[in-house]
């Protein structure tokens, strides 16, 4: 199971808020070959770290590709751009972002190569993460840590508390 992690806290140009632009970057995705085969509900999330900066709209989606991990990763940062991404401080508000978080379970960690793209599979920041693990046991309720083999439940349990992250009311797509 290939799974992709998305999210935006500013509107696009062409598709507007976040719950219009996320679901027309994984049509995008899609219409380019990579499959996506399963897609989480939306929730909202606080920045990280707290911020004033707007909230996030997440996701979780499930992928088919022929495309190796390292070429996956840099065919999504070229939606990125696509959709208006600039890349400028860590942590900056971003009309979207693509995270490949788990590649059928391997475990890679590489250094940069010439594009200047480094990969660590499974994504390192996910764990901790509600806004990530919340939408992945919508798409992947039995998935587990490649490196601890912790369950999805066990890693929802171990945050404690998940109060900066909600569903969204509008479900505008999923399915």
């Amino acid at each position: 199971m290939i799974l992709i992690g998305l999210g935006a806290n500013l509107p696009s140009r062409r598709f507007g808020p976040p719950e219009r632009t996320l679901p027309a970057v994984l049509d995008h995705i899609d219409a380019s070959g990579i499959a996506v085969t399963a897609r989480s509900r939306w929730y909202r999330s606080a920045p990280v770290p707290i911020s004033d900066d707007p909230w996030y709209v997440n996701g979780i989606a499930s992928v088919e590709t022929v495309l190796p991990p390292n070429a996956l990763l840099a065919r999504l940062l070229e939606v990125e751009m696509e959709f208006g991404r600039e890349r400028g401080l860590p942590n900056a508000p971003r009309t979207v972002d693509l995270d490949l978080l788990d590649y059928n379970g391997q475990v890679l960690d590489t250094a940069a190569g010439p594009n200047g793209i480094a990969l660590s599979l499974p994504h390192p920041r996910m764990v901790g993460r509600a806004f990530v693990l919340l939408p992945l046991r919508d798409v992947a309720p039995a998935w587990k840590h490649p490196v601890t083999g912790e369950s999805i439940d066990t890693l929802i349990a171990d945050l404690g508390s998940v109060a900066d992250v909600e569903l969204l009311t509008s479900q505008e797509g999923a399915g």
